[in-house]
Parts: structure tokens; sequence; C-alpha cells
């Protein structure tokens, strides 16, 4: 509502709960600028138009709002999840619905209250001599939509709840209590039957509500109150029995409020708890969300006058609406059933997960995850010597020395278990060198840990050289005793630096290397060129994107070491590999030569056969083509040269495209991808048309089928990260000229995953719609219309299935030699048909 107080000289605004005009607190619709006063045109020609604006502001004006604030963690919203499973109130019990079905409600919100009684629902035993259940819908009127006897099972009543529709009107919440006291419970038993009411509403009644509620709760009716909405809170503490703060719940999270609900019944209409189940009191929070007026300030408005075309100018009060959130704190009760978590299986700050009622899984920290405790997987079970050199120069700053501490500790913690044969040293440097851990001085990771936490930032010049060259000499000095023994040990520095060197690097680092030491080097990206420098070989080189990227390198950096000195590739494991090469316009002539070096480089770490690897290429422009197949070429000379002659397509380059083609054309049984044999996928891209590649890298992913992700120049890491599907299979590199010390890491992992166990019917082996059967060690195909081993020959009409080489129940064994002779088989096979066609 709006007036204008001509006398008074302010247009003042103001609305209460009900609705009405009110006299105070007046709120100034609109500010007049020094121009407008001056104009007495504007003034008298926009009075009615202001009255109009202030209508309108008022329309946005809020009412004061109530919300409750559901306070838990991810543990108690397991438990909750958990109690919710076994919470089976199971007592003789008649449970009536009040449905609040008025406009202050909404569809919206009436929707809401019918899921949270078919949650409500789920914690009651329904069954005719148990549980039984009754709604009434009320607004102007009470009806009732079904009785206590008419449903006599949870599902039926739970799709009955579903199908009652809103009818709108007032909040008459008296009136249907009232209806209440005339009429019963509707189709209830007799007295000697608990009777509970749950009154679902977001309290804003027109009547009173006091006389009603207390007349229910006088005849020995349990009441709950739940809000839904804004609920206004007052009101439903005068509806709920006592103790109110047991009785009055929040819709807002159904499976919290079902457990309370459940929680207060029990140990009094619902006997005990379930077995392993517990009530819990616990602190919670009542938040009412109330916009209030605040003065801001008095400004200059205008005043009427009683001469005609007359206007005066006065300070007038300038308010502003503002939200405040009050919260009322108060006790909560749950029911906390005991998990699986609650043994706290998880190792070295994992986080345990409950899955259902006896089951877990632990999210492990960077660094662990060798099994389901997050027991160390990254064990150095090499046998070497190891000392980290730490930049604690100025350049680097306090800050970055702390985060080379973390890293170490977190390092460590995952590599070193009770029997590692690791001997571990630190040093740190500046302008002088100091070896505060001896190499192999600790054993043990707490000692190590505790003198890793005692190391103090110096600052002062970053002399890289000078330390290299003093490291070489004195770094190893404490093993000297053994050396008769060690011969045969791996000595190995780890470089952490961030600082470019004060002195010259490439000297020093030879000489270190010329004593039999191997020098791995960790840094930041910008630092690569000199690390490079440091240990002559860009594989020893691990660069970092951000300061967290640090953290995520410690698997890299445990594969470094343990791989010192031995030879790159993965010449022993079975392995189907396909490369699919960016060679859109995109990429450019140019850039596309050095993806097809990169590839034929790659191609020469594998042995290229029918037993080992089978390779194929892929590229893509405007569509997607087959250079090769996996079952094309059967020595690394026949890939290699295949290579040579890769043509650039150029065209608008989609890599969801390219990877639709891998999963339909490529990483199939008839274009020779063998059962029982691991299979990678290499995407090299510009991080052009990446936006569709998700699906299809997961429908590969499915089928066991890695996808291999390497994104050169700015495309977004989010994205790329969803085609990868984990930063494990990514790399994402600035540009091409720097692909080439990438190689030796995208292979490693290629051949880490050439070790990891393989599901037999992944992809599916079984041609022409066979379904494969997973048997121990073995598969079989079930063939429809088509028999032979893997359904490759079809059953002419007239003709029993049969199979030529094996009964068609018959379990396949697969050996290096077997699969040669099915990856030959099938090709045979497919010539067959194709000549028949």
């Amino acid at each position: 509502m709006c007036w204008v107080r001509r006398e008074a000289g302010a247009a003042e605004c103001d609305i209460n709960p009900s609705g009405k005009e009110t006299t105070h607190k007046p709120l100034r619709c609109r500010r007049l600028r020094t121009a407008d006063l001056a104009d007495k045109r504007f003034v008298t020609m926009s009075l009615f138009s202001w009255e109009s604006i202030c209508v309108f502001l008022l329309s946005q004006v809020l009412l004061v709002w109530g919300i409750q604030e559901i306070h838990a963690d991810q543990e108690m919203i397991s438990k909750i999840s958990a109690a919710g499973q076994l919470m089976q109130c199971s007592a003789s019990l008649d449970v009536l619905f009040l449905l609040d079905g008025s406009y202050s409600i909404g569809k919206g919100s009436f929707e809401r209250s019918k899921h949270f009684a078919g949650k409500l629902c789920d914690a009651l035993d329904i069954h005719p001599d148990r549980v039984r259940v009754g709604l009434i819908q009320f607004s102007s009127t009470p009806h009732l939509e079904f009785p206590l006897d008419s449903y006599l099972t949870k599902q039926e009543l739970k799709e009955r709840i579903k199908r009652i529709v809103f009818r709108g009107g007032s909040t008459e919440t008296g009136r249907a209590l009232k209806y209440i006291l005339r009429k019963g419970f509707p189709g209830g038993r007799n007295s000697s039957v608990p009777e509970v009411l749950i009154i679902i509403s977001d309290g804003k009644s027109q009547g009173s509500t006091a006389m009603p509620a207390m007349q229910v709760k006088d005849r020995h009716i349990r009441v709950f109150a739940v809000g839904i909405k804004f609920p206004r809170w007052e009101e439903l503490h005068v509806l709920a029995s006592e103790p109110t703060e047991q009785h009055v719940l929040f819709a807002g999270d159904a499976d919290d409020a079902a457990n309370g609900l459940y929680s207060t019944l029990t140990g009094s209409v619902c006997s005990t708890s379930a077995p392993g189940c517990r009530v819990e009191s616990h602190p919670c929070e009542r938040s009412t969300l109330e916009t209030v007026k605040e003065l801001a300030g008095n400004y200059v408005c205008w005043k009427g006058s009683k001469q005609p075309n007359a206007v005066g100018a006065l300070l007038c009060p300038f308010y502003r609406w503002k939200r405040v959130l009050i919260k009322h704190p108060a006790r909560c009760f749950r029911t906390v059933c005991s998990d699986p978590c609650d043994s706290q299986p998880c190792q070295n700050g994992g986080t345990c997960v409950p899955e259902g009622l006896d089951k877990y899984h632990c999210l492990c920290p960077v660094g662990y995850g060798g099994d389901i405790h997050c027991a160390p997987k990254l064990s150095l079970e090499c046998s070497v010597d190891l000392l980290f050199l730490v930049d604690s120069s100025s350049a680097v700053t306090l800050e970055g020395f702390l985060r080379y501490k973390a890293f170490l500790k977190r390092f460590l913690q995952g590599v070193m278990g009770q029997d590692s044969p690791v001997n571990v040293g630190v040093a740190q440097y500046d302008n002088s060198v100091r070896i505060p851990i001896e190499v192999g001085q600790h054993k043990d990771a707490v000692s190590l840990m505790k003198r890793i936490d005692a190391l103090n930032f110096s600052g002062g010049g970053s002399l890289t050289g000078r330390a290299l060259q003093y490291i070489a000499q004195h770094g190893f000095r404490s093993t000297a005793a053994f050396a008769d023994m060690q011969d045969d040990i791996p000595r190995v520095v780890v470089l952490l630096t961030d600082s470019k060197s004060q002195d010259p690097v490439a000297e020093a680092a030879k000489y270190v290397r010329d004593q039999d030491l191997f020098l791995i080097g960790v840094g930041s990206s910008f630092m690569r060129a000199e690390l490079a420098k440091v240990t002559g070989n860009p594989k020893q080189t691990i660069v970092y994107s951000d300061p967290q990227d640090l953290f995520n390198r410690i698997p890299e950096l445990q594969r470094r070491i343990c791989s010192v000195g031995s030879p790159g590739g993965c010449q022993a494991q079975s392995l189907d590999l396909a490369f699919v090469v960016d060679a859109s316009s995109g990429v450019g002539l140019e850039n596309f030569l050095q993806l097809r070096a990169f590839v034929r480089s790659s191609c020469s770490h594998f042995s290229i056969n029918r037993d080992v690897t089978q390779i194929a290429l892929v590229v893509y422009g405007s569509r997607a083509h087959t250079v090769f197949a996996l079952d094309t070429h059967t020595s690394n000379s026949a890939v290699l040269q295949a290579i040579d002659q890769v043509p650039f397509l150029r065209g608008s380059g989609s890599a969801g495209s390219a990877l639709l083609y891998v999963y339909g054309d490529v990483m199939t049984v008839q274009k020779g991808a063998r059962p029982g044999v691991n299979k990678v996928v290499v995407l090299l891209t510009s991080g052009g048309g990446v936006e569709d590649a998700a699906a299809p890298a997961q429908q590969l992913r499915h089928d066991d089928i890695l996808v291999f992700v390497v994104a050169i120049g700015d495309a977004q890491r989010d994205m790329l990260l969803r085609v990868a599907g984990s930063p494990n299979y990514l790399v994402h590199i600035s540009s091409y000229e720097d692909l080439q010390y990438y190689q030796d890491l995208i292979i490693e992992r290629i051949c880490e995953e050439a070790k990891s166990p393989v599901n037999l019917c992944k992809p599916n082996p079984c041609m022409n719609q066979g379904v494969c059967i997973l048997g121990p060690g073995s598969y079989r195909c079930e063939c429809h219309g088509w028999e032979g081993p893997h359904c490759e020959s079809r059953v002419l009409q007239g003709d029993s299935p049969r199979s030529p080489v094996l009964p068609p129940h018959s379990h396949v064994q697969w050996t290096p030699r077997a699969l040669q002779h099915f990856s030959r088989a099938s090709q045979h096979t497919r010539r067959h048909m194709d000549h028949g066609h």
C-alpha cells in the first residue's frame, strides 16, 4: 500500500504481515534531483506516476520468512542413510497425515509435501496388524483423501500419495483440527492403538489454532508439526506435542526428517531401535530469514502546497530493505546406526565412504591406494640411495620452501614402507650447501618426518651449480663404509628448485653424472630448459604447472626413481594401441608433421607383432580415416614405413567423431582387436573439436579401453579432463616443440596400463551381436542366427547351429599363440565373408 502525505511533504510506503496500510516506518519511494525540484511542471505532472511507482515497489517487498538449516557432515549423512535402511516402526499404530493444500503452499511445495509423506512411510512398517496410514488434505475445508484402512501395503500407499491432486484455497488449520475432533481418525482402530497426527504445513493459518491444537493433544493424540516451504515456526510449536524439539521437523531434508520422526517414536510407541542403532541428541539450529528496514539517511524530497503550481523541498528519511538471518539454537534427535566406517579402516588420512550397511571404499590421498585401506601404493621396492637437494634460496621464498617440505613428507609417507630398501637423505642449499639429514641416517618414516619438520628456511643466493658439485663429492659419504656391498645400488639426486641458478649448471651437472649419480630435476614449467641441462635427459625432468600440481607429480617421481638405468618402452607386454592424430586445418601442416614424427618415434619403443603389441593409426580432419588397422602390420619396420605416408587431411576436426569412429571401427574384434589384451587409445589433439568427445571417450572406457589425451595448445583443461577421465591420463603441453619431452612419460603410463588385469568380455569378442559369457580365465559366446566360437558364421536356413571349430558352449582359453591364431582366423573369416557377398 502507498499513500502521499501532502502536508508532510513525503511519499511514504509500508506493509505489515496482514497486508494492511500503516502510518509508521515511512519508506521514501523516490529521491528527486535538484534539477527536478527546479522544474515545477515535472513535479505536478508526475504526482500520480510516483504513486504508481510506490505501489510497484511495494510489490517487491518480502514478508518475514523462516527456514531451518540442516547441519550435517558427510559422515553423519552416511549414518542417517544407513539408519534409513534399518528403520521400521513395527508397533500397532494409526498414523494420520494432515497435508496443507492451500494457495500459500503452492503446487510445487505441495508436491514436496507428498514426497516427504512418502519418505516418512519408509520408516513405518505398513501392515493391517501394525502401522496403518490415512491422509486428509486441508485448505479452506478439510478433504479426506483416504482413510486408515484403505491401503495395507507400503507400495500401494506410496503410489496413492503420489496421485493426490493439489486443491488450493485458504489455510484453515484450525478448521481441519476441529474436523479431527469431530470425526476422529477415519478408518482407525479402537482407542487402545496409539494415534499419531503428522501436520505438514507452512504454519500460516488464517484463524487461531491454539485451542483446537490443545484439545487434540488432550485426547492423547501425538502431534508432529512439519514445516514446509518457509514455515512460521511459532505456530508449528503451538501445534506440536511436548517436548516440541522432538515433535517439530523440517521437510527440507526428507531423509533427516524421517529419521527425526522415527527417533522420537522409538522408545515409546515403536518399542526399541533397530539392532546396531541408537538415538542421539545433538545441537542444531532453526533459522529465520527476516526482511527488515533500516534507515539509510535523509535526502531532499518534494513537498506539496495549497498554492497551485507550487512546490517545496525538505529532508525526508530514506529506508532500505535488508535480509537478516537469525539463528535459534535448539536440540534435535537422530537415530544413528553403526556402519562399516566406524572402525576407521582407511589408513594414511584416507576417507571412508560407506556403501550400504556392510561395505565401504576408501578415498585415498595422493601417494596411497595400493589396496582398499589406502596402504602405500608407491612403495620404493627398488633398492636405491636417494638424496633430495632442496633449493632454500630467497628466490624460492619461505612459502615455496614450506611447500617443498610438505611435498617431501607426503612423498616419503607414500613410498617408505616398513621394510623399504631405500636410503633417504636431504640437503638444502642457497649460497652454501648443508646436509642436515645424511643418506641412510633414518630407516623409519616417523623419525624422518620429524627431521624434515625441523628444516629451516635460510634465504640467500641460488647457486645450483656449486650445490651439485658439492653433492657429487660429499652427498653419499654416509654409505661409503658399505661401498663394497653397494657398488650396484643406484645413487639418485632429486633436485627441487623453482629459481634460475646464479652460476653455471651444465658443467657441474655433467660432473655429477660422471660420478655415476642419476639426476632428476623437479621444478615449475618455466624451469624446464634449465632442468634439462641439469639432468641431461628430458625423461629425467618433472615439471608442474601450479603449486598444487606439484603434489600430483608424486607417482611420476616414484617411477623415475625406480626406472633409472632401465631401458624404456614395454617390449614384453601384450597391448592393442591406437594413435588418433588431429590432422585438421586447426593444427596446420608444420605442426602435423611434428605429431607424425612423435607417433613414429613412440612406435619404436614397442615390439610390434601378433603376440605382443599391435598398433593402429587413425587421422582425422573433416572425417576420420584409418591409416592402418591393428592387424595390418606385423613388424616395426612396416609400421614406421606406413607412418611416413600419413596424409595431412585439413578440414575442421572433431575429436568426438574420431573417438566414436575408433570405438566402432578400430577397437573391435572384427578389425583385429584381441580378447584378453589391454587396449589404449592415444588422442593427439590441438584441443579443437573436443567439446563432443567426452561421451565417446566414456564409451571406450566402459569397454575397458584407456583413453590417453595429449593436448597441445590452450584448450580448456576441465574439458580435456572430461575426455581423459583422470589427470593421470592427460598431458597438456603448451607448444608442439615441447612434445618430445613428454614421450617417455606417455609411453611409461601406456606400459603401466599393459600390466593391469583384463576383462575378457570387454570389448565384446563375440561378433554379430553375440553375448559374451565370462568364466574363470575363459569366456564363451552365445550366438543367435550365427555360429562359431565368436559367432562369425551365419547359420544357413534349415541347418542347426553348429561350430566347425568348437562346440557352441565351449570355453575359449587365451595364450599368446591362441591370440595369434584368433587374429589370423578372424582375418580369414572376414575375407571369406567379403568374397561371399
